[in-house]
Parts: structure tokens; sequence; C-alpha cells
């Protein structure tokens, strides 16, 4: 039989990880066999049991409808905000689009360039969930506060990875229009544009669809939607209530995988 030659290099770096990750572990207090210890498997079976069946009395369904509703409008408003500090500050902190950098000395706008860069990495450095536990304090309970985190985190990634789409993007078109004249929306709308939209929309969809996702989290600190709902069942120990939430986010949560896998067909 033959020796695998790279048998030795894979043991050594699998020992190399188990050395690097144990420390680590221990220091986040990594304890998973809490989880068979006997009063946690009896809570956890008590819990458990109280999911079946799921509510559904029309009431309560309602309810569910219009927080289900509610936090897709917040992923939706938050993300519609979020282009709106995206797409300025990708233009204005992308290279490509800057007639300074032509003959290779970027001058006195690079300075610039920077600052911008500097705000999306303070913008996204922060997540939507301490923005919108400092969004609560400013306005208080409800939709708002999710939807301005979501803006501010996620116009954050959006212009940074909206800038990077664009630097890689092949310089020849824009450059050439940057030379005969043409300002920078115009490199924009007709040098990068048309080969970067498929990629620039796909993504954009992408992150909707985490917005979605965020938008629960979010309610669990008052902003509102199933989550806000789901912490208050929570509490309540009313699995009944917690059960049919969970089939409702599952749901959600498959369909807008389902229509960003529609929309990136018909982008493609």
């Amino acid at each position: 039989m033959t020796r695998d030659p790279a048998l030795a290099r894979r043991w050594a770096l699998l020992l190399g990880m188990l050395v690097l990750a144990w420390p680590l572990l221990v220091l986040a207090e990594f304890k998973p066999w809490t989880l068979l210890d006997e009063r946690s498997l009896r809570a956890t079976g008590r819990f458990v049991a109280q999911f079946f069946p799921p509510r559904s009395d029309a009431e309560f369904l309602a309810l569910l409808a219009r927080e289900t509703w509610r936090t897709v409008a917040i992923a939706t408003a938050g993300m519609t905000l979020a282009l709106g500090i995206a797409v300025p500050l990708s233009l204005l902190a992308t290279t490509r689009l800057s007639a300074s950098t032509l003959e290779g000395r970027p001058g006195p706008a690079r300075w610039g360039r920077r600052a911008v860069r500097a705000l999306l990495v303070a913008l996204r450095s922060i997540p939507e969930l301490v923005w919108a536990l400092v969004f609560v304090r400013v306005v208080g309970l409800g939709p708002t506060a999710g939807v301005l985190a979501i803006a501010i985190a996620y116009g954050g990634m959006l212009g940074k990875v909206y800038a990077e789409i664009l630097e890689s993007a092949d310089p020849a078109p824009t450059q050439a229009l940057l030379r005969g004249g043409a300002g920078r929306l115009q490199a924009l709308l007709f040098g990068a544009l048309p080969s970067c939209a498929p990629e620039l929309l796909s993504y954009t969809v992408y992150r909707w669809e985490c917005a979605v996702r965020s938008s629960v989290v979010l309610g669990f600190v008052g902003a509102g939607g199933l989550g806000q709902l789901l912490d208050s069942a929570s509490k309540m120990f009313a699995g009944a209530e917690v059960s049919a939430i969970l089939l409702v986010f599952i749901a959600l949560v498959m369909a807008s995988d389902a229509f960003s896998r529609w929309l990136r067909g018909r982008l493609a």
C-alpha cells in the first residue's frame, strides 16, 4: 500500500490548530458538556415539550402576520437608507473614478479618499445590534431604531464592497472616458457600471437577505418585528408561541433565499 506523502504534514497542521485553539476555548469558557448536565437536560425537555403544538388561534396568527410584515419592512427600509449612504461614499472612495490618478500622481484627493474609507470602517465596525441599542435610547422602542441600525451598519458594509467591486473592474473604459474629459459620474455610468452591475446587484440582494435576518435579532433589543415578539414569548416561557414564531421565521428566511436566488438568476 502506498503511503500518503502529505500525511505527516496534515497531522502536524491538525496538531498545530489544536494547540492554537485550546487556549482560545479555555479563554472563552467553552464548556459544551454542561448541556448534558441532568438539570440542563430536564429544563430543556420541559421547555421543548411546550413547543407542541404551536399556537395557531386567529388572534395570534394575525399578530404574527403583522410582525412578519413589519420585519420585512424594517429590513427593506434599512437597506434603502443604507444604499443612500453607501453609493456616494463608495464613489468618493474609488480611486479608479478619479482623474487625478491617471498620471500616477494621486494629488490631494487621496486624503479625501482615505477619510471616506476611514468613515466606512467606522460605520461597519460597530455591529447593528449595538447601533440598535443606541437608537433605542435615542428614538425609543420600535421599528425606527432597527431601520437606523441596519442603515448605518449596512451602509458601511455596502460602501466598502461597492468600492472594491468598482476598483476590480476593467480600468480601460473608465480611463478612456476620464482622459476624454468625462466627469466621475459619467465614468461610472458608462465605464465601470456596465461590467459591474450584475455583481453589484447580486451583492445588494444578498445583503437584503442578511438584513431580514438581522431585523429579527434587532427585535430582541426593542427594535420591533418578529424578534421583539419572540423575546416576549421566551420571557413568558410560552413555548407554543415560540415554536410558531420560529416556524414563521424559518419560512421567512426560506422565502428570502428563494427570492434572492430568483433575482440573481434573472441578473446572470
